[in-house]
């Protein structure tokens, strides 16, 4: 039988892993000054180009962006809450402005 606290440790760190990964997620993304520098070198297109490139295939409101470095390079990740209350996140590569597969 299982001792009722190794029970309460298990289920306690099953619960805080998904927001540990989400910190390292947060982790790879850039600061505001970060992304400005890599738009402003080329490295990326313009968020609005982004938002409309997004806007196009999920027809709601974005509430959250970030730029993030992933394997293939500089990619925005928009949060976006769609007319049916969906909530979805997208993913366009930031050196092009194309939707990526997989969003």
């Amino acid at each position: 039988m299982i001792h009722p606290r190794v029970l309460m440790l298990a289920l306690v760190l099953a619960g805080a892993a998904p927001d540990m990964a989400a910190a390292a997620d947060r982790k790879a993304c850039l600061t505001p000054e970060q992304r400005r520098a890599a738009i402003a070198a080329h490295k990326a297109v313009p968020l609005t180009r982004a938002m409309r490139t997004v806007k196009a295939r999920i027809h709601g409101d974005v509430v959250n962006a970030r730029l993030c470095q992933r394997e293939k390079g500089l990619v925005y990740v928009l949060t976006v809450l769609a007319r049916d209350g969906k909530v979805t996140e997208a993913m366009v590569d930031a050196a092009d402005g194309q939707w990526l597969d997989g969003s």
